[in-house]
């Protein structure tokens, strides 16, 4: 028997002292070298994380003490859409005066928090007359036929700066793009106004929705209800933040990488990436050029109340509804759980912090306490390779990469001219969407052999998924590894957001479900 090992086919003994050593075969003194130099790189990356969160700090501290959002006085602003939507067509309450309550709010926390880029509060306070108008008609619909065909009648939502909305801007946070202006709504706000929803404001992104934070040369950088000195993600973030100050009932957010669920994670709210497919990306922008970029985007509901998101999603799958079986209950007794607490030590991404996993402990707690349901710890290797496979994902054949897509599709940016006007402050471009355009240039190449390997791996890591998981399975995993950063601190760990960009991968739902405050009164949260 030999214990030596695997992969060494010719052994020969060294000395030392009295002892006889194997040499290592080349490949092993390679995985090796490797292991040892991701550990290096791990510890000088924790380092540099570290060091940055100290200088902001300080920097923090110099400007002055933190706020949060007002407290909310107006008992309106508390209810859930669908709750709205009931009293509403029950004539307990005005459409008018619940859009009235929600034009205050924004105005009052704007100035803290920047969330809002434009508003139609004009627009919506006609609109909501119309609705009293008809309620108080004889031809008003019974209550019945209002909750049926249009189940959010007379409730307003928000909807972020990508996704058109006619006749206003949409700009998508990119500076030349300022007097843009949507031709139409897109296919979802189409619905929303079907249902009897009534578009109120448009909410905050990043630089063209790819940074996971709210900031741009436009409209500056949205700051967090919780904590103005921390995120609200990107690059739904302006959505996420005025629905987690009670701006808006409910919102409309899309998701390529995370765009829905960080926000929700750093706000503390609900947010949903429907399946690939069910929802039309018709009328957003920057739009998908490829169809594994098309299948990576997704448009879904941020919401405070749970009860909210069956209703709105419904709403904007439309015809593919009876697909999901949302209105079928759910046994509990029969759902398997499966879950990971982190993704097995991804290169240059941040750890778990302690506190989301023992929030995700008290989940599995409550499931096998309450419905009698234990759940299985998984160890998906591939999921270490997240941030490979979506930018495989993302990758163009036609050149249309980050410096095609900032010029408005006009040309191709000069990436180190404008690093240059930067330094200079005459940049109308973020620092980030700079270096998310650099690192695009010197990255992985479509079709290249790296490029089809982990395309394959995409391919297989689903299987394996859709082999877990089955009909009736859930997979429960952090949405993020810390609460929401302070501003400017994804700079230092900017691939943390590969938590949620493998389920855009994977083309699979997820729903990120609020857990709770953490020690520093900031959201955690997690992924279903």
């Amino acid at each position: 028997m030999c214990d030596l090992p695997h992969g060494c086919c010719c052994l020969q003994s060294t000395f030392s002292g009295n002892t006889i050593l194997p040499e290592m075969s080349v490949e092993e003194q390679t995985r090796k070298n490797k292991m040892r130099t991701r550990q290096i790189l791990g510890v000088i990356h924790r380092l540099v994380e570290v060091i940055a969160r100290g200088i902001l700090l300080l920097i923090a501290y110099i400007r002055g003490p933190a706020h949060s959002q007002p407290p909310i006085k107006d008992l309106t602003l508390l209810h859930s859409a669908t709750t709205l939507a009931l009293k509403i067509r029950n004539r307990q309450l005005t459409s008018e005066d619940v859009v009235s309550s929600y034009i205050e709010r924004i105005k009052e926390v704007q100035p803290l928090l920047n969330c809002t880029v434009a508003d139609l509060f004009e627009e919506a306070l006609k609109e909501a007359r119309k609705c009293d108008d008809l309620l108080k008609s004889q031809d008003a619909p019974s209550v019945e036929v209002l909750a049926k065909e249009k189940p959010l009648f007379g409730v307003p939502f928000t909807t972020k700066d990508c996704i058109g909305v006619a006749n206003m801007q949409q700009t998508a946070g990119l500076y030349v793009r300022k007097n843009c202006v949507a031709e139409r709504d897109a296919e979802a706000i189409k619905l929303m106004r079907s249902a009897g929803a009534i578009p109120l404001a448009l909410t905050n992104v990043s630089e063209l929705a790819m940074w996971w934070e709210s900031s741009n040369c436009l409209f500056g950088t949205t700051k967090n209800p919780y904590n103005n000195r921390h995120i609200v993600g990107g690059s739904s973030g302006g959505e996420g933040c005025i629905l987690a100050a009670a701006g808006s009932p409910l919102g409309i957010g899309s998701d390529i990488g995370g765009s829905i669920r960080m926000p929700a994670f750093f706000n503390g709210i609900f947010g949903h990436k429907p399946s690939k497919g069910i929802v039309s990306n018709d009328g957003q922008y920057p739009s998908a050029h490829s169809d594994d970029q098309d299948q990576l985007l997704a448009i879904g509901p941020m919401c405070r109340y749970a009860q909210d998101l069956p209703v709105t999603l419904k709403i904007l799958t439309n015809k593919t509804s009876d697909l999901l079986k949302l209105d079928q209950k759910v046994d509990m007794s029969r759902i398997k759980i499966y879950y990971m607490e982190d993704d097995g030590g991804q290169h240059l991404v941040s750890p778990v912090d302690p506190e989301i996993k023992n929030a995700m402990k008290r989940v599995l707690n409550y499931f096998e306490k309450a419905h009698k349901v234990k759940a299985t710890k998984l160890n998906v290797k591939k999921l270490k390779k997240s941030l490979g496979l979506w930018l495989a994902n993302m990758t163009c054949k036609d050149d249309k990469d980050f410096s095609y897509e900032l010029t408005n599709r006009q040309g191709r940016l000069n990436i180190w001219l404008e690093f240059i006007k930067w330094m200079l402050f005459m940049s109308n471009h973020t620092l980030v969407a700079l270096i998310t355009a650099a690192f695009e240039k010197f990255g992985m190449k479509h079709g290249s052999e790296q490029h089809v390997r982990l395309m394959q791996q995409s391919k297989d890591l689903f299987q394996e998924f859709k082999d877990i998981l089955g009909e009736d399975g859930i997979f429960l995993y952090p949405t993020h590894p810390t609460a929401a950063p302070m501003h400017h601190e994804p700079m230092f760990k900017p691939f943390n957001f590969s938590y949620t960009a493998i389920i855009n991968v994977l083309g699979l739902p997820a729903t990120a479900c609020p857990l709770g405050l953490n020690k520093q009164g900031l959201p955690i949260v997690k992924i279903t």
